[in-house]
């Protein structure tokens, strides 16, 4: 495993992310594993070199945060780990549950700490934009948690480049914190941030840590063109009917099958590849129900695919509709 700087910050982390969506007791997501079937993969990535995790307060209300603090500390210790979360989304009841106001921020961060058991997380990272909420108010509250001692960096996702912009320039207009990082919607079905917010980030030396690295399976194969569904995931995940609906997908996901059969190796490891490879990519923030899949994603970082592997997978492609910033 390699390891790399998180964009311009010292602080290092694997190649490869966790994503932890996947786990915790008693979710709401049918394709999500319990702690203890989830547990053999944490030690597959502990063993592969993996120390970047990422989860969200959202996650199945909260169980996602409590297995990614309980399954952790069975294998590293707090300063081993670099443990990544995430506020938006709605928790509570009531107008003021979700959202960036520094109501919802401030008590956010302590109901994350306490699910995770954790006195601080590494990366704090705004979910989505708040169209609500003046983005003042909230880069003073992200702020304040940092100088409270409970997250060390802020991040954050998918949104558009002028809107990131803008927080970077409140930030720094006010000598407030700023983002490290940007966790965009990223893969070879999905290739609309490279237009700006990607170059944005490296030139703003900005870590990249894109979501849906494999979108949501459908690289890996686990939907066909004609729509046969072929795991729990695809047939019970209607965000992902929303994100690759385009029949031209399937243009890339047979290319990409195509060069991993000529590799002989799963397109899994192909399409992690290709991303591993991008301009100011820092880690794919990849998902895992099974060791299958986490075997993939670590063989990937090792794969080097050819200037010509990279032209094929890349030529099919056909712009999208933004998509993922809502």
């Amino acid at each position: 495993m390699q390891y790399v700087n998180l964009g311009r910050t010292g602080l290092r982390v694997s190649r490869i992310c966790l994503g932890m969506m996947s786990f915790g007791n008693d979710s709401d997501r049918a394709w999500a594993l319990d702690e203890d079937g989830a547990e053999p993969i944490i030690r597959e990535a502990v063993e592969g070199g993996v120390t970047f995790f990422d989860t969200a307060d959202v996650y199945s209300q909260g169980a996602s945060e409590v297995a990614t603090g309980r399954l952790l500390s069975r294998f590293l210790t707090r300063d081993e780990m670099v443990v990544a979360t995430k506020v938006f989304m709605p928790m509570t009841p009531g107008e003021n549950g979700g959202g960036l106001s520094r109501k919802h921020i401030m008590s956010a961060i302590d109901a994350s700490l306490t699910r995770l058991g954790m006195e601080y997380v590494d990366l704090y990272q705004i979910h989505r934009w708040d169209p609500r909420t003046p983005i003042e108010e909230t880069m003073e509250a992200l702020h304040d948690v940092v100088h409270a001692g409970k997250a060390r960096y802020i991040g954050a996702s998918s949104m558009f480049a002028w809107q990131f912009a803008k927080a970077q320039y409140v930030a720094d207009a006010h000598h407030w914190t700023r983002f490290v990082s940007m966790q965009p919607h990223y893969n070879l079905i999905y290739r609309e941030e490279e237009r700006e917010m990607i170059p944005q980030c490296i030139d703003q030396g900005v870590g990249i840590i894109p979501w849906s690295p494999l979108a949501r399976g459908v690289l890996a194969g686990n939907r066909s063109r004609t729509g046969e569904r072929t795991t729990t995931r695809s047939d019970s995940d209607p965000f992902t009917d929303y994100l690759y609906s385009q029949p031209t997908d399937f243009d890339v996901v047979e290319r990409v099958a195509e060069v991993a059969a000529g590799r002989g190796v799963p397109p899994a490891q192909v399409a992690l590849a290709w991303l591993l490879q991008r301009p100011g990519v820092t880690a794919p923030i990849v998902g895992a129900t099974n060791v299958g899949h986490l075997a993939d994603a670590l063989a990937a970082e090792a794969l080097e695919l050819a200037a010509e592997e990279i032209a094929s997978v890349e030529e099919p492609y056909v712009p999208h509709p933004v998509l993922g910033h809502f």
